[in-house]
């Protein structure tokens, strides 16, 4: 039974990739700071019938990330498929976001560590596995702000476009080795209006990528 491990995973997204992985025979590996909220996760996706267990880390301790990787492995084997979506929605020691006039170094670089260095952790974890079996699927999330000037995100736009930068550049390089790797930049407030804003439908995407192997890219932008 394949694996799939989702860094960042919470109570929106994260669960309903989790939901629709889970029913197509995966079983989950739930990544995130708080072990209590993690078996929460797991006991509802246990309930739909979908084998799943919490993990905790924190991605600004990356060792603590290497730890949990290192739990998966022990329960679980391989990781197939790793799906890194990390928002920070409660206060992350460190993190503040500011617009382009107040950037500095000091508040820049917990933006990076959170997003890019997390990100390479994560994968340093599990992609020699990939390369060595020629198969595996990495997806990576961030907000709009990675592809497209966003202000209000000064700090947190270019952390998200260099994660952004790396994914792209890790899709070219990986394709000849099976391992096939896709960026998705959200457009979205999720859950703040019709069908296409809810997690469960944004989810579907995951699954469509995994299945189709074709994109580097897919941006999700709801129409105004």
């Amino acid at each position: 039974m394949p694996t799939i491990a989702i860094v960042g995973a919470g109570p929106g997204l994260g669960l309903s990739i989790a939901k629709t992985f889970g029913r197509n025979g995966f079983r989950v590996a739930l990544i995130a700071r708080t072990q209590a909220k993690l078996d929460e996760l797991a006991a509802e996706l246990g309930g739909l019938d979908i084998e799943a267990q919490g993990f905790a880390a924190d991605l600004m301790d990356r060792a603590s990330l290497v730890e949990a990787f290192a739990g998966i492995k022990k329960v679980y084997g391989d990781v197939d498929v790793l799906e890194y979506s990390p928002a920070p929605h409660n206060p992350v020691r460190g993190i503040t976001m500011v617009g382009p006039l107040e950037v500095t170094v000091e508040n820049l670089q917990p933006q990076i560590d959170f997003y890019l260095h997390g990100a390479v952790t994560a994968v340093e974890q599990v992609l020699p596995a990939m390369i060595e079996r020629g198969s595996g699927t990495l997806l990576f999330t961030t907000g709009a702000s990675s592809t497209v000037p966003m202000p209000i995100m000064g700090n947190v736009g270019p952390a998200g476009a260099a994660l952004r930068n790396w994914v792209l550049n890790l899709n070219q390089v990986l394709a000849e080795k099976g391992v096939y790797v896709a960026h998705v930049p959200l457009s979205v407030w999720m859950g703040s209006g019709g069908p296409e804003t809810q997690p469960d439908t944004i989810a579907q995407l995951y699954w469509d990528l995994y299945t189709a192997r074709e994109e580097a890219e897919h941006p999700y932008v709801v129409p105004q």
